[in-house]
């Protein structure tokens, strides 16, 4: 593959409450605020349906969801499409989804974009009226450095982590397969072997992992991570852990809810090679306002390796952030936008509030309305 790019410009016309975004910038470091029901599982949720459509599952997503009618703004009667631009580095991705008879959707259009340096502009027209993307094929077909391949490439990097699942089933509680260690999935059911390899190939990273999990979690010692060789021969790996002057080994569902979500989360900002793009939802669930601490700190360093954008409704969390850091998602009309606010703006009020207090007071917007 070739290098992968974080989002420059973000176009999205008809998703949801997300009924017009017109070329959105979108910086390093994007979070997020707004009172609940103005849109920010909806942003988050686009992501989740891009990332499903380039890699051919489209129709299934649209299926979970219920039909396109559920999808487009207002349903079908109000908008008759849903249009998306995206635009990383040199390149771009364009699609226009119209709705079928039995509620899924086709594609209306669906092009690729290059921005010529020296000989102009390019589009790359990969049809109409497939119901399925053709961009993993044209990367496939194509290969490396093709401008399918950059796109391609870019977009299936950028990954939705969810880790607000800690129950008893959870994936990151159970027996999982050693070899499945190449990337930390979603909804890191995988930790246990991904932190398995880091120890083995990347051992100043998992001590910093370590280290940084027992400043919220300060009993917190090490993990125990002991490969299982089944009769099939077959390699399992469970996440153990023991607390400091211990070798007892402690099971996950010894650890609370939020001490869980932690792990995950410090894994995931602190991983050696990460998607040039991360997207969190509410990463601030259960967890200790000390942690909260810590973990925008983690944000505001992640950022400086890769693209992060974090939905919250943490005002200790706000507070780690500058004002330009923030995206203010309010509904108009009924509709969900889009603001950045500009610390000159806020100049007067920063002499005296934290940017946590400016959003509790409803200064900067993004607050439940009368």
């Amino acid at each position: 593959m070739s290098t992968q790019y974080d989002i420059d410009y973000l176009t999205i016309y008809g998703f949801k409450s997300i009924k017009k975004l017109n070329k959105f910038p979108m910086n390093k470091l994007n979070v997020l605020i707004g009172a609940n029901g103005a849109g920010k599982s909806n942003f988050v949720a686009y992501f989740k349906m891009l990332s499903e459509l380039v890699e051919g599952r489209l129709q299934n997503w649209t299926t979970k969801q219920g039909t396109a009618d559920r999808i487009l703004s207002f349903g079908v009667k109000e908008t008759d499409s849903l249009k998306s631009f995206i635009e990383f580095g040199l390149n771009g991705y364009k699609f226009v989804l119209e709705p079928t008879v039995d509620g899924g959707f086709y594609f209306e259009r669906e092009e690729l974009y290059y921005k010529g340096v020296y000989y102009g502009d390019k589009w790359i027209d990969l049809g109409a009226g497939h119901t399925e993307s053709k961009l993993k094929d044209e990367y496939e077909s194509l290969g490396s450095n093709s401008v399918a391949d950059y796109c391609y490439s870019s977009i299936s990097s950028w990954n939705i982590y969810h880790f607000h699942d800690t129950s008893d089933t959870a994936g990151v509680k159970r027996v999982g397969a050693l070899h499945d260690n190449k990337f930390l999935r979603s909804d890191a059911s995988n930790l246990a072997a991904f932190l398995y390899k880091l120890k083995k190939e990347s051992l100043d990273v998992y001590k910093q992992i370590c280290k940084t999990i027992s400043l919220a979690i300060p009993l917190f010692d090490d993990f125990v991570l002991e490969p299982i060789t089944l009769p099939s021969e077959e390699q399992q790996i469970r996440l153990l852990w023991k607390q400091k002057n211990s070798d007892y080994e402690l099971w996950p569902s010894q650890l609370s809810d939020g001490s869980i979500r932690f792990i995950c989360l410090v894994t995931a900002l602190l991983q050696p090679n990460p998607p040039s793009t991360i997207i969190i939802d509410e990463p601030e669930l259960g967890l200790h306002p000390y942690a909260i601490t810590i973990l925008g700190g983690l944000l505001r360093s992640a950022s400086t390796r890769m693209q992060v954008i974090v939905s919250t409704q943490s005002v200790p969390l706000v507070n780690e952030f500058e004002i330009e850091d923030l995206i203010v998602v309010e509904r108009e009309d009924g509709a969900t936008v889009f603001k950045r606010p500009k610390e000159a703006d806020f100049k007067i009020w920063l002499d005296e509030y934290s940017v946590g207090e400016l959003w509790e007071k409803n200064i900067l917007g993004g607050r439940p309305k009368k």
